[in-house]
């Protein structure tokens, strides 16, 4: 698979597989998979649910280990040094902690790394991105899925990481609404030259990318840009 045009080698994965055990059954989720991420790199990855998306997207943040293979962050670090700081995840599914609000949820992370004077404002400025700004006292029962999906992406971003995953960050998001969030992604990745890399399967987000990977039945390839 060609590498991305940036300089900097954030992940190496060759011949990286997962598999997982269900009962006596094996369900290979990743057939050995060859590719890197670079600084700069906009990457969708498009398929359907269960293709293996997000047990990549997992894998590239070590949130899980390859079954083989060699997985690597080499201007990351080790594994143990990736997050919340290097590597930043809005994670698909519910992510929010509940009996914080908005603007806690997303001091969080900053406040593990260490970062208590500036984690308010940063949360803010996330917030503020995003046009969240009015929830930031509320929890996150009291918010739409939409806006948790959102909410969820301003945390990733308030760590400032040098790399982003995002498992369809516009999955619960009109179409309007995704264009505009992906818009405002992407500017923020301009702006702090961070790579990001995104599952989806929406077309129309997909080609806000400069590269789309293809992924179907655990196996990913590359393409030209939708």
């Amino acid at each position: 698979m060609p590498e991305g045009a940036g300089e900097k080698l954030l992940v190496s994965a060759q011949g990286v597989s997962r598999v997982f055990i269900q009962g006596q059954t094996e369900l290979q989720a990743l057939a050995p998979t060859t590719c890197s991420i670079r600084s700069g790199d906009r990457i969708a990855i498009m398929g359907s649910s269960g293709s293996g998306k997000s047990t990549l997207l997992h894998l590239f943040a070590g949130l899980d280990l390859p079954t083989s293979g060699t997985l690597q962050w080499p201007e990351l670090g080790s594994r143990e040094d990736l997050r919340p700081g290097k590597i930043s995840v809005a994670f698909q599914a519910p992510s929010l902690v509940p009996f914080l609000s908005v603007s806690e949820n997303i001091e969080l992370p900053l406040l593990i790394l260490g970062e208590v004077a500036a984690a308010s404002e940063r949360a803010n400025a996330a917030l503020e991105r995003l046009g969240l700004a009015h929830l930031a006292d509320r929890l996150p029962e009291e918010i739409s899925g939409g806006q948790a999906q959102r909410v969820a992406l301003a945390r990733a971003m308030a760590s400032e990481p040098q790399l982003l995953l995002a498992d369809e960050p516009t999955g619960q998001l009109d179409q309007v609404t995704g264009g505009a969030a992906t818009a405002l992604l992407l500017d923020w990745a301009t702006a702090t030259g961070a790579a990001v890399v995104i599952a989806t399967h929406d077309a129309a987000v997909a080609r806000s990318f400069d590269r789309v990977w293809f992924m179907e039945h655990g196996r990913l390839s590359s393409g030209d840009s939708a």
